[in-house]
């Protein structure tokens, strides 16, 4: 049979290379004569740089005191470079992540997406012609703000003077100056849909995971706002409800109106430029996994975009996940034949990530015994 393993990361433990390795290693040893192919994949969040840079056989740029998430925080960061087509990939969770504080350091008030911008300021002065920016993993709340004053944006306060970094000063802006220079085409990658404001918007779904309490999550709400505002009267934009306006902070909105950026899913770019639909088109079946299986898998992530393309080419899909928090119904409702837990449900956090390469090949012995060649009508 020819099997096709396309996973995303396991958070934490595997990367999506590694998880994609280890089970094509175990099916391998099993069934010798299976053909099995790999192709890591990622939706736009953390990974995703690393993927999309080795597959179009680019180099590493280092980048030297780059702000990290929190301004007194100095760093090394780097981006990726595909120098035929002069493509700069620039993943903000290398400057500007939510792994790079510990929980104490947690600030979402403070927390800012300058360094970002550096690394897009570099990115420019190496002579990028296109940028892809991949969201995901950010420890902000600040629309991007940050992130473009590194490229010459002013936000000014009532007396005119700059507004302190990060999400918690938003409410007291009240003049946007764009710089004079002009960027080449930037590509925003995202993995969700939810807009800058509001019940589904930056600050009530995502600010509580980038520790902000409750009066933080509504102050830093009201700011976003106010920016949403400000853009609309000073620049004519109206971003307070565009899809993928809330990914990473607001910068979502923010890259559209300050960086002229596309908004676009970040599974479809990576499919695309890893040609996906062509390893998909001889396939028996295709085997992806992720983390946790839950209800957010089946939109706008890997699981999703595999599944649907896998349905388009009647390719059955089994899934391997950290956790499964969907249930057979919900599996077979969205078109996963198999769907396997890999952790035991009373194994801890931390002993399930210590012993994830080995709980993964487990789970793909189990699985490999439930694979036989499909009958496509």
């Amino acid at each position: 049979m020819n099997i096709l393993v396309a996973c995303d990361s396991f958070k934490g433990s595997l990367t999506a290379v590694e998880a994609c390795t280890i089970i094509a290693a175990t099916l391998g040893r099993i069934h010798p004569g299976w053909n099995l192919r790999v192709c890591p994949l990622a939706d736009g969040g953390e990974g995703t740089a690393e993927l999309l840079t080795g597959a179009a056989q680019g180099c590493w740029r280092d980048v030297g005191d780059v702000m990290g998430p929190l301004p007194g925080m100095r760093m090394t960061a780097s981006y990726g470079w595909v120098a035929p087509s002069a493509t700069a990939i620039v993943e903000m969770a290398r400057a500007s992540g939510l792994v790079l504080l510990d929980a104490a350091h947690r600030r979402p008030l403070e927390t800012t997406t300058y360094g970002t911008g550096q690394l897009l300021q570099a990115a420019v002065r190496q002579g990028a012609r296109h940028i892809l920016l991949t969201l995901g993993g950010s420890a902000t709340v600040d629309g991007g703000t940050g992130a473009v004053r590194a490229l010459g944006w002013r936000f000014l306060d009532a007396m005119g003077q700059p507004v302190p970094l990060g999400g918690g000063s938003l409410s007291t802006l009240r003049r946007i100056v764009p710089p004079v220079n002009r960027l080449p085409e930037v590509t925003v990658l995202c993995d969700v849909v939810n807009p800058l404001c509001g019940a589904q918007g930056a600050a009530r779904v995502f600010a509580p995971q980038k520790g902000a309490t409750p009066a933080q999550v509504e102050m830093l709400e009201q700011g976003l706002a106010h920016l949403a505002e400000l853009i609309q009267e000073q620049l004519g934009m109206n971003v307070a409800d565009i899809a993928g306006g809330g990914a990473a902070g607001g910068f979502g909105a923010g890259a559209v109106a300050f960086l002229g950026g596309r908004l676009r899913g970040g599974i479809a770019v990576v499919m695309e430029r890893l040609r996906f639909e062509q390893e998909l088109r001889s396939a028996d079946w295709v085997i992806t996994g992720e983390g946790c299986l839950d209800p957010t898998s089946l939109h706008g992530k890997v699981v999703s975009g595999v599944l649907e393309r896998a349905r388009r080419f009647g390719v059955p899909v089994a899934v391997l996940a950290g956790r499964l928090q969907l249930n057979a119904k919900e599996c077979t409702r969205a078109g996963v034949r198999h769907a396997l837990s890999v952790t035991p449900e009373d194994m801890p956090l931390d002993e399930a990530f210590a012993r994830a390469a080995e709980l993964l090949s487990c789970a793909a012995e189990r699985l490999a015994a439930r694979l036989h060649p499909p009958s496509r009508t």
